[in-house]
């Protein structure tokens, strides 16, 4: 069949280099190819992972369901011996400047790009550039005369109003200077990101939210926010550089670029012919109607609307929403190759629907909003979702709009976590988070798609339907790509949004901000250890409770009231080392006890307070012990209170790790004897701990309240996170731990105080 299918001059069969084929596109591809090419061998250049060969990845990408209908016609047996007999992997990277081929190639599709829209800059340019340079090199060295067929996209011919012709891009951007400069943007914003300025502001930052957890947290995070400073700059590199050449964004300029590379290096030398398809979808009837293969251009916006999410579409009304199924495209680019055109003139083929059958934005959504109506999604808390009404307010109104919420989410976020713990704030958290979400994958959207939505470029393919007429009524018939054959109706109604929606019609995930805690196992293990927090985790009393109880029982009545007052009037000292330091506010606090005799602190903790703090346990918090302890499980205490005020509860413990308290001649100096265990320090125990031990952290549990408990919580594979703060709450729901609800439901700490002294 023409060059494709037998080598020039030869009576062999022809040899295929396929580049992406583990993509989308470049499945459907290769899958063509194996169903409709019987003669042809292919070569797939694909790049082994860590833990991976590139021959396991192939292995894996032919039991995909786009082979399934060609593997069923031939037979399993027949299909594998076709694979074992046509296909070989080469294993290799793009970016490879040493990459041999073979020579005997017929034709080379190249698929394989960077197909995000806003990638760091110099990841763009590595494989839609550098990448691009690397293989025609090689095409060049390898002495064969293959027809090279490379595919691009529609959206390279930028910023663009009215018809677009299928010609080389006009313009004077030089490729070699651009890729030079985006390989050297990371050193240099690696080197900016670590100016003084830039530093003091990002530890700044991390130390307002990781500072209680501990200097080593906050340096963690520190550097953690400078890294994804550099990512942001080189994305920013990226997107307006691109925006100043006259493209969308970072990803058609290096397209763009990618073009001008194949035609510099290929023009006069081998024949080459450029497709470039506009949004490419699911397909209409090859391998089977509907099939694709993750996340494209148009899922994220038709989901986001059938979970009612995308409430408005900052496009044009008018605009034209240029979609195009994948079988169309692989049709075009196969009857392109086998057509290589002269070497001193290349071709160019635009893959696209507005020109012969345009759809409109106004259109989709009309398609959208019956769809959804008649086969709403559902939701596990609300029922079913209704379908959004668009009344298209334009780009700027959308953009005021949304940045009016986000201004209003900060602002909420910001309260929420200044408010106590409780049950209700954790109500509003989880719908907070689930709408700082959708506003979040709305600005994405607003920020990837909004040039592409008001562009108004309509992309001619006079060259694409005189190569599809070029076909015989049979090959039209089976793989033709005239974009008129296309109903909207049936293709978007029948054929697509079923098969986007169909496998993701479940309740929408993210209602479910936290589960419960995950059950003991029975059996137990003794390598197993489960750590407790005590204030606020087991009983509901904090350091000052505690104080207080055990305080109010030693003076007299009539000193009370002068205790409750100097305690009122140090408070806003306690709650700035409480916001600052944990381990400050633990020492700053402990200094109340000076002059408390031990013994008489024992025997009041003995007489009264004991009791009291055992009354304040969590019914949850004793039974959740008891269980791990008849599972086998060491279990540990670990708090900043004192060890006297503890001993009631200890016995619960194999291992109980308190503040103490200096005492000199029998009298409480208000000194502790050792730094207070807080923080990420109280990790660096466990970690210890569990080495000396021989414990298994992996399999262990962790309990904490508070945001401070964070690095203790991280440190085991099981943390749960028992009746958290705000802050804590929030890194639960973001990092999937078990949340757990401990409420004493007896007496308030009050109740529990005057009955004490009582």
């Amino acid at each position: 069949m023409g060059n494709i299918d037998q080598a020039e001059g030869h009576g062999q069969a022809g040899h295929l280099l396929l580049t992406g084929a583990t993509g989308f596109l470049g499945q459907a591809v290769l899958e063509r190819v194996l169903a409709s090419h019987p003669q042809l061998r292919v070569t797939l250049l694909v790049r082994g992972r860590t833990g991976t060969t590139a021959q396991e990845r192939v292995d894996r990408l032919l039991r995909q369901p786009v082979f399934s209908k060609w593997r069923e016609r031939v037979g399993a047996e027949a299909a594998a011996a076709q694979v074992a007999d046509r296909v070989r992997v080469l294993d290799a990277d793009l970016g490879n400047r040493d990459l041999t081929l073979p020579d005997d190639l017929t034709a080379l599709i190249h698929g394989a790009s960077t197909v995000s829209f806003d990638p760091p800059v110099d990841e763009a340019f590595r494989t839609n550039v550098q990448g691009v340079r690397d293989l025609y090199d090689a095409v060049l060295r390898s002495g064969g005369n293959p027809h090279v067929v490379h595919v691009s996209t529609a959206y390279v011919n930028g910023v663009h109003h009215g018809p677009v012709p299928e010609l080389s891009l006009k313009h004077d951007v030089d490729w070699r200077a651009e890729l030079a400069a985006a390989e050297a943007a990371r050193a240099f914003s690696e080197a900016d990101s670590r100016r003084p300025a830039v530093l003091r502001g990002l530890f700044a930052e991390a130390k307002k939210v990781h500072g209680k957890s501990g200097p080593r947290s906050t340096a963690v995070a520190a550097e953690a926010r400078r890294q994804e400073w550099v990512e942001k700059q080189l994305v920013e590199h990226g997107r307006l550089r691109a925006k100043v050449a006259g493209w969308h964004d970072v990803y058609t300029f290096t397209k763009a670029l990618g073009e001008r590379v194949a035609e510099t290096l290929l023009t006069g030398k081998r024949p080459l012919t450029v497709v470039r398809p506009a949004i490419v979808e699911s397909a209409l009837r090859h391998p089977y109607p509907g099939w694709i293969q993750g996340f494209k251009m148009a899922e994220p916006l038709i989901m986001a609307y059938g979970r009612g999410q995308l409430t408005e579409f900052p496009g044009r009304p008018d605009g034209i929403f240029d979609v195009i199924p994948v079988d169309m495209v692989v049709g075009a680019v196969l009857a392109a190759a086998l057509r290589p055109p002269d070497p001193d003139d290349p071709h160019y083929l635009h893959v696209s629907s507005g020109d012969r059958n345009p759809l409109t934005f106004r259109e989709t959504y009309e398609h959208l909003h019956r769809f959804f109506t008649e086969n709403p999604m559902t939701d596990g808390s609300y029922g079913h979702v209704i379908a959004p009404t668009w009344e298209f307010p334009g780009f700027s109104r959308a953009d005021r709009m949304l940045r009016t919420g986000e201004k209003i989410l900060d602002l909420a976020q910001d309260a929420l976590l200044r408010s106590g713990h409780s049950e209700r704030s954790r109500r509003w958290q989880d719908r907070l988070t689930t709408t700082r979400e959708e506003t979040d994958a709305l600005r994405r959207l607003a920020d990837l798609y909004g040039d592409y939505v008001q562009n108004e470029a309509v992309y001619r393919t006079d060259k694409l339907l005189a190569l599809n007429n070029s076909l015989t009524a049979e090959e039209r018939e089976s793989g033709g790509f005239d974009p008129a054959d296309i109903d909207w109706n049936v293709y978007l109604r029948e054929i697509h949004f079923p098969a986007v929606t169909g496998s993701r019609r479940g309740p929408d995930r993210r209602r479910s901000r936290s589960r419960g805690p995950r059950e003991v196992n029975p059996t137990g293990d003794s390598r197993t250890v489960a750590v407790f927090d005590l204030e606020g985790t087991i009983v509901s009393s904090n350091l000052i409770e505690t104080y207080l109880m055990a305080k109010l029982n030693e003076l007299p009545r009539g000193e009370w009231a002068g205790e409750m007052a100097d305690l009122l009037s140090k408070m806003p000292r306690y709650l700035r080392a409480e916001r600052n330091d944990r381990g400050e506010f633990i020492r700053t606090f402990m200094r109340r006890w000076e002059g408390f005799e031990e013994a008489e602190l024992r025997k009041v903790v003995a007489d009264k307070v004991g009791d009291a703090l055992l009354r304040r346990a969590h019914p949850q918090a004793i039974r959740r012990i008891r269980q791990h302890r008849r599972a086998g499980h060491r279990t540990v205490l670990i708090t900043g209170t004192l060890d006297v005020l503890v001993e009631p509860i200890a016995p619960l413990f194999d291992e109980t790790v308190t503040c103490r308290l200096h005492v000199r001649d029998g009298v409480c100096t208000g000194f502790l004897d050792r730094p207070p265990l807080v923080g990420e320090a109280r990790a660096a125990w466990l970690v210890q701990y569990a080495e000396t031990a021989d414990l298994d952290l992996a399999s262990s549990y962790a309990y904490g309240d508070s945001y401070s408990d964070r690095p203790l919580l991280e440190a085991v594979g099981n943390p749960v996170a028992v009746n958290p703060d705000p802050h804590l709450y929030r890194h639960a729901t973001r990092k999937r731990w078990a949340v757990a609800d401990w409420t004493k439901h007896t007496m308030s700490a009050v109740d529990s105080m005057v009955e004490t002294v009582w």
